[in-house]
Formats: structure tokens, C-alpha cells, sequence
């Protein structure tokens, strides 16, 4: 059969000049974009299917169509094309491959290293600027991990951190105060009263002892419970020996605690032999979308479940399954497992690897080999458990069918609240997909600190990454009709100039929160700009202002609307709405705070200097601190003069 596309010539001979070595493709079309990477064993066999087969009306027939360009990379090994391949679904996002999008980084729980020599600190407060230093403090951290620290994780939560954070404080009374408050502790805090820490700050317990619990708490981290609980019998019994009950009672109490914990993990665990380190990978499939469920076992601890979406799988399964050509031995790999490897390989470019992966479905080995190689792991990928291996396998997999039709039915809510709307308001009812709604609100505190908000709706869910924040200045202070304008304004001159050339989308609908006063504004907003006046809606607070009866005023000349409490269209309304106001007011409120305690910063203030910066926060544990302060407190600090207190204070009021 003849191919219905006409290729260029010059693509085609790219194709004929392959060399039939390992490598990774890219498929371009006429505008850039990246439609598909691809790995191959043999470039010019696995390339050459797409351009000598005819796919009819298949997806694989559409990219085919769409391909203008090709780029291919020649490596040494199947392996090595396999991570390249990953490595650049995740830097490209092209639009054919199965992708997972992860949009936050995980959390670790961090240990800071200990700065100072062991030794016993001297009762009272710290002596020396610096001596946190010498007390390890624990802490939530996300980001980028530093070599002279600690991290335990990643953590499938925020929670999952937090709770552990309180079993280390509960049995090894670690600090968490940040270096400047712990510098400036004369007593000790509330924590140690109810024997939560130690008091390291005030010198209640030497560095060598600290250093010691720190120890213990990262051999606990790594499941080594039971090692921690003979050591400490073996202390307590070396103090009831010398008569010293108190301290041996303290012991007892906390090898009592340790003891449920390791029966609770026995119980979890199922035995001395099962994983203490593993991920779980569950995969759901449904209504042609997919959900990988991940639940992690760290330290002999289930910490929870962690969901992911995969988009363009419909697409990707087709065009993997024509990849599957080469090895009759592959071709029978079902969408889950694709959907698996895809996760496997981009997850753990980024995250390090725990030595067994759980799967619902059969994984290439090759994949796992490779993934050993690049992490210095000895990967096992583990299909069809036993035991409490099984256990966890099918919890796993109910948590990812629950979290799969959760995704569903708000997807399918959010769709007919789209589909409500447009009817209410008359809108075309073909490009629902691609409706576009812009929200605008303003918020103050009687005048101050003006800010508005910009939110986006579109393709049926609001796009926090196209938020815009917009600082209003130059107006009378309270003036929330000149702020709309200011806004308006600098939002679409530029880009009403850009529509006209084809060069930008405007919006379908654009929201004000207010009635017609807000509508009057945003109208000779849009008349100045010669946009389309039909474009624009007041939200209006409905009698009594309450929920429910909000009316929609036009800048066209429309009667109101009033859509009625229980309208899917006014929960659309009030959803993209209230995400304005909270937009704009967590913004404002940002400012003020940066107005009202930084003023101008400390550093800008006429002689601050980096070093009298630092003896203030020192002093006075922040900037807060040093805010509240007065200016007769402020010239104590060393460097201080009375004349230069006077400046901080006026500064920071």
C-alpha cells in the first residue's frame, strides 16, 4: 500500500542513511515541537517501520503525518539508549510518549551535621554565637541536598515527614529550633517540659550524649530497632547498678516505647526477613486514562501513597506496541506494563532507587539492569508476590483503582460545569476543551499595600503556572475602580496588539469581581483597546450577599443573569472566583508583611553593614525580633550607636 502522505525527500534519505547501531529518535513537526522520542536496538530498522508501513487512520498514522524533522543519537548499548530516552521524554515533553508530570519536589527529613568537637557544653545558655552547631538539629527540607548533611526520604508527603519528625522527638528528644533561637535560649522551652527535647540550647545534656541520641535516631531511621533497644538495656542496666534509678526508669520507659514500635513494624513487615526498604508500584488503567499508585516502605515503616496521572496514554500505547515489532518475545507486553516502565524510567532519573521494586505487572528486565547501573543499586523487580509482599501489592493497587475514579468523576464534574456555563452564557459548545477564562479581583487593607490578582481557567481546570500577581501603585490609596483599570490595562495593551497579528489568544470570557461599577471600569478599558465588549462579566454579590445568589453582570448591554444556587455554571463561577480572591489576598498580604516588618531592608538602612546585620538577627532571633524591639534595645547590640537605633526603629515602624 502507498503511504497518503508525501514525505520530504530529504527526511527520507535521513531515514535510508541510518546506521543499524542502538540509538534514540526525535520526531519534529513543521512547527518545532517534539511529537515522539523514541529508543531503538537498531536505528534504520525500528526508524524505517514508520516511513515503509501505511497506519491508515491510526494515531501512529496522525504523528506519522505531522513529521517534518528527525534527530537521532547513536549510543553503545540498548541500556544506555533506554535512560537517554527518558532523559529527553522529561526535558521535551513530546507529545505522543506516555509522560508523568511531577510538579513538586519530595520531601526528606535532614540532620545537620554537628560543626563543633565533642565535649560536655557548660550549663546556661550557649556561650558562643555558633554553638548550635554542635547539636544536630532535625528538620523538613525540600530542595537540593548538601553532602555534609543527613536526609532520610524521600517522604511521599509532608505528613509523613512530620509524623516522624514527632516519634524521633518523643524518643530521642532531638532539637528542631532553628540556630538563632537556640543561640538565644536562657531557659529551656515547652518541649522539654513535656520530654519532647533534651534542652541542648541551655546545656542539660552534653554534646557527646547528644551526638549519641542523634546516633541512635538515624539507626532507628534505618530500621535498626532492635540493635538501639539492646544498648539501651544494657545502659539501663548499668545504671540500676550504680543505684541511679531515675536515669534507669528513663531508659525503661523509652525501650517501652521502641518495643510497640518494633511490634507494630513485626506486624507490618511480616517477619525479620521482608523488605525494610521497598516501593510498591500499582497501576490502574480506565476510561483511557491511567493512575501508578506508589507506596513507599522505608526503615521497616509504610509511610503512605503517592498517586500519578500519566498523560497521552492512548497515544504512547499505540506507538510503543509498534516498537514491540522487533522482539516476538515483546510483543505481547500489555498498556500497563508500558505505562509501568514509562514510570520506573522517569521517576527514578531524580529520586533515588530502594533495592526492591513490588510492581502489579511485568517490567523489562532490561530497564531494571540499566536503572541498577546509573543508581549503583542491586535492583530486584518483583512481579506476582507472596506473603506480605502480596499484602502490600493489594492495598497498593485498591489505592490506585479509589484514586483513578476519584480523578474521573472531578474530571467529568469539572467538564459539565464547563459545558453549564458556556450554555448559560450562549458560548459555542465545540471548543469546550479549550474555553479560556481570566479572573481579576483586588485587595487592600484600607488602602494599603494594593494588589491584584490574574487567575486562569482553561481546559477545564485553573493553570496555576499562568497566575499573575500585579503590585498597584500610584492611585488614591482605597480606589479599587482605578486599580481594575491599572490592571486591565497592563494586562491586555500589549496583548490585544498581539491578537490583531495572530500572535497571542485572547481569553473567551473575562471575570471582574464586582458589579456594575467594575464592569463600567473594564469596560472603557476594553472600548480604548477596541476589544469585543461581549468578552466581559461582573461577578455581583446577589441580595443580602448571600452565596448562592450571585448575579452576572454584562459590559454589552445584557440583563443580568441570575444562574441559581444550585447551577454547576455558578460553581464554576465561584470556584475560578474565590481562587482570585485567595490569589490576590495571600499576595497582599505578603507585601504588607514585607512593608511593615522589613521596611526597607536591614542591609539598606545607611550603616548596616553585613556584620551588624548578623548581630541583630542573632540577638533578637530574626527579623520579628528585631522589629519589636525598641530602639533602646537595639543600641545594647554591639556596633549600635543610640543615633543608628533610632534609624533602625524609624526604619522598621
Amino acid at each position: 500500500m502507498t503511504q497518503p502522505h508525501e514525505f520530504d525527500p530529504q527526511l527520507l534519505s535521513e531515514v535510508a542513511a541510518l546506521p543499524a547501531m542502538p540509538g534514540v529518535y526525535r520526531y519534529f513537526d513543521a512547527e518545532g515541537a517534539v511529537l515522539y522520542v523514541g529508543k531503538a536496538r537498531n536505528l534504520k530498522k525500528r526508524v524505517s517501520t514508520y516511513f515503509q508501513k501505511s497506519h491508515g487512520g491510526t494515531r501512529i498514522g496522525l504523528m506519522v503525518t505531522r513529521i517534518a524533522r528527525m534527530e537521532t543519537t547513536v549510543v553503545r548499548s540498548e541500556a544506555e539508549a533506554l535512560l537517554l530516552e527518558n532523559n529527553l521524554i522529561k526535558t521535551l515533553n513530546p507529545r505522543f510518549n506516555i509522560l508523568f508530570r511531577d510538579d513538586k519536589s519530595y520531601p526528606y527529613l535532614k540532620l545537620t551535621a554537628a560543626q563543633a568537637p565533642a565535649g560536655k557544653a557548660p550549663a546556661g545558655p550557649a556561650p558562643a554565637a555558633h554553638a548550635a552547631t554542635a547539636f544536630t538539629r532535625m528538620a523538613y527540607y525540600r530542595g537540593a541536598t548538601e553532602k555534609k548533611h543527613h536526609y532520610f526520604g524521600p517522604y511521599p508527603s509532608a505528613w509523613a515527614v512530620k509524623e516522624t519528625m514527632l516519634l524521633l522527638q518523643k524518643f530521642f528528644r532531638l532539637r528542631n529550633c532553628e540556630d538563632t533561637v537556640f543561640n538565644n535560649r536562657t531557659r529551656p522551652c515547652l518541649l522539654y517540659q513535656i520530654k519532647r527535647c533534651s534542652a541542648p540550647c541551655v546545656g542539660h545534656i552534653s554534646a557527646e550524649n547528644y551526638a549519641q541520641d542523634v546516633a541512635n535516631a538515624e539507626r532507628f531511621l534505618r530500621g535498626q530497632t532492635q540493635e538501639i533497644v539492646t544498648e539501651l538495656e544494657r545502659k539501663m542496666q548499668h545504671h540500676a547498678g550504680l543505684l541511679e534509678f531515675e536515669l534507669a526508669a528513663e531508659l525503661r520507659n523509652q525501650i517501652s516505647a521502641l518495643s510497640k514500635i518494633m511490634h507494630q513494624q513485626s506486624m507490618e513487615l511480616g517477619g525479620k526477613n521482608a523488605d525494610v526498604d521497598a516501593d510498591i508500584l500499582a497501576v490502574k488503567l480506565h476510561g483511557g486514562k491511567a493512575c501508578v499508585n506508589l507506596a513507599m516502605v522505608r526503615g521497616g515503616r509504610h509511610l503512605g501513597d503517592r498517586p500519578y496521572f500519566p498523560s497521552h496514554v492512548q497515544d504512547a500505547s499505540e506507538l510503543a506496541a509498534l516498537q514491540t515489532d522487533e522482539a516476538a518475545s515483546e510483543a505481547a507486553k500489555s498498556v500497563e506494563s508500558m505505562v509501568l516502565e514509562a514510570f520506573i524510567a522517569q521517576h527514578y532519573l531524580d529520586v533515588p532507587v530502594p533495592a526492591t521494586l513490588i510492581c502489579s505487572a511485568p517490567v523489562d528486565k532490561l530497564l531494571i539492569r540499566a536503572l541498577s547501573a546509573q543508581s549503583g543499586v542491586k535492583l530486584a523487580a518483583i512481579h506476582q508476590p507472596r506473603e506480605q509482599r502480596r499484602i502490600w501489592l493489594d492495598m497498593a493497587q485498591k489505592n490506585a483503582d479509589l484514586q483513578l475514579a476519584r480523578l474521573l468523576a472531578e474530571e467529568g464534574s469539572q467538564q459539565s460545569r464547563t459545558r453549564a456555563l458556556a450554555e448559560a452564557l450562549d458560548m459555542p459548545l465545540d471548543k469546550l476543551d479549550t474555553l479560556r477564562i481570566e479572573c481579576f479581583d483586588i485587595s487592600h487593607t484600607a488602602g494599603e499595600s494594593t494588589q491584584a490578582s490574574c487567575v486562569v481557567f482553561e481546559a477545564h481546570k485553573m493553570q496555576n503556572a499562568q497566575y499573575r500577581r500585579y503590585n498597584i501603585d500610584d492611585i488614591t490609596p482605597g480606589d479599587d475602580y482605578a486599580a481594575m483599570r491599572q490592571v486591565l490595562l497592563r494586562r491586555y495593551t500589549k496583548l490585544a496588539e498581539a491578537a490583531r497579528h495572530n500572535e497571542a489568544r485572547l481569553p473567551d470570557l473575562v471575570l471582574v469581581d464586582g458589579g456594575k461599577g467594575q464592569v463600567s471600569m473594564a469596560r472603557q478599558v476594553f472600548e480604548e483597546l477596541g476589544l469585543d465588549l461581549g468578552l466581559i462579566a461582573g461577578v455581583e454579590k446577589g441580595e443580602s450577599r448571600k452565596v448562592g445568589l450571585e448575579e452576572l453582570v454584562f459590559a454589552d448591554g445584557r440583563e443580568k443573569v441570575q444562574l441559581g444556587s444550585d447551577s454547576a455554571a455558578l460553581m464554576l463561577i465561584a470556584q475560578i472566583r474565590d481562587e482570585a480572591h485567595r490569589f490576590a489576598i495571600t499576595g497582599m498580604r505578603a507585601r504588607r508583611a514585607k512593608v511593615r516588618m522589613g521596611g526597607s531592608k536591614l542591609e539598606d538602612i545607611a550603616g548596616i553593614g553585613p556584620k551588624k546585620r548578623a548581630s541583630l538577627l542573632q540577638r533578637f532571633g530574626g527579623i520579628r525580633g528585631v522589629a519589636s524591639a525598641s530602639a533602646q534595645d537595639l543600641a545594647t547590640v554591639e556596633g549600635i550607636s543610640r543615633e543608628l537605633a533610632d534609624e533602625i526603629y524609624r526604619a522598621l515602624h
